[in-house]
């Protein structure tokens, strides 16, 4: 049998990051932007009257009483960390965020994203911490103007080395958007048109070896709300065009599958969780090895803030049965030893394996 190999930090960063069946079923809480704003309309105050307290306090919440359940947690360093950390299962791996909240306005119109690293922060740093994995942020075009789009890949590439040095698991989580002018926005026809190629192309581009990724956090490759079965406002009571069927969505992401040569995750985007457990369901029986779920999970608690109880109340009872579903959901997802990239466990060996090993690395 042919033997793939896998530095020893990797190897160890990415089963940690997996439940026992090798597959990845991952919880999200390293909003930012987004979380502040869901608590300001909770009252009805402006964003910007959410600071510290009441951001730790809400990923607090979150991480104690659902990380428990998931295989592996991601954070970011500014509101999850210092509040949350102590609270994150230990049968949970983390995860730590390195890209800036928000993303900078440039390119054609002003309407393309520069993605930008979190200042005085650092792959050298998340190692420091004890985390299990790397993870980017990166909204993603390649039909973006030329500067944009090396900017956006050369960030990639950077990190990508980095986590090379450190032997930390790199987690991309590249997202396209609309910015051209025959794009109203991602929730149009004319994008959701375009949208399976922009996401089979964002995993043919970034699984390159060149870029040094070991998992993509996808986004799922068509939007539901657009399909013939859900169309007529079966998830938000909002009718659209119809532009797939589900036998088109099953396509794409065994496209994906088939494109990217490393394992691939489902993200959330924010879509509520009825939508997010047919995403997650479609994925996972067309080759993702798992999920890496945020706002589908626990974004409704948000309404209760910032009453703590009853925030608490809601994750552990609505919370959790949002985890079941999406657990269920993700049954025939392919265990990561299983993708095409490592063939089988039995296949996986250390990089330079034998006697003197530790010597080499």
């Amino acid at each position: 049998m042919e033997k793939v190999s896998i530095s020893a930090g990797k190897l160890k960063g990415i089963s940690r990051l997996v439940d026992r069946e090798g597959k990845f079923r991952m919880l999200a809480i390293d909003q930012r932007g987004s979380l502040q704003k869901m608590l300001a309309d909770a009252t009805g105050k402006d964003k910007s009257s959410i600071g510290y307290a009441d951001m730790t306090m809400a990923k607090r919440l979150v991480t104690s009483v659902l990380s428990s359940y998931f295989s592996a947690t991601l954070m970011d360093p500014e509101f999850g960390v210092p509040e949350s950390l102590k609270y994150l299962s230990k049968n949970s791996a983390l995860l730590l965020a390195t890209e800036k909240s928000g993303t900078e306005s440039a390119g054609y119109k002003g309407r393309e994203k520069k993605t930008h690293l979190l200042e005085g922060w650092s792959v050298e740093k998340i190692k420091k911490v004890g985390a299990d994995a790397v993870k980017l942020l990166l909204y993603y075009r390649s039909d973006s103007t030329l500067e944009i789009k090396e900017y956006q890949e050369n960030i990639v590439k950077s990190l990508g080395q980095e986590c090379k040095k450190y032997d930390l698991p790199f987690v991309l989580e590249p997202v396209g958007y609309a910015f051209k002018d025959d794009e109203p926005s991602t929730d149009s026809s004319e994008y959701a048109k375009k949208k399976p190629e922009i996401v089979i192309g964002i995993a043919r581009e970034f699984s390159k070896k060149e870029y040094g990724v070991d998992i993509l956090k996808l986004e799922f490759p068509v939007n539901l709300k657009f399909v013939k079965e859900f169309h007529k406002g079966y998830f938000d009571k909002k009718e659209r065009e119809e532009v797939y069927s589900i036998k088109d969505a099953e396509d794409a992401c065994r496209e994906i599958t088939k494109t990217s040569t490393v394992p691939w995750v489902i993200l959330s985007a924010g879509v509520d969780i009825e939508e997010f457990v047919y995403n997650v369901k479609i994925a996972s029986n067309n080759g993702a090895s798992g999920f890496l779920a945020g706002r589908a999970v626990w974004k409704d608690f948000t309404a209760y803030y910032p009453n703590e109880d009853d925030m608490r109340a809601w994750l552990l009872t609505s919370g959790v049965e949002n985890y079941m579903k999406i657990y269920e959901a993700s049954k025939r997802a392919t265990p990561y030893f299983e993708h095409k990239q490592f063939r089988s466990f039995a296949s996986i060996m250390l990089e330079k394996a034998g006697e003197d090993w530790y010597k080499e690395y």
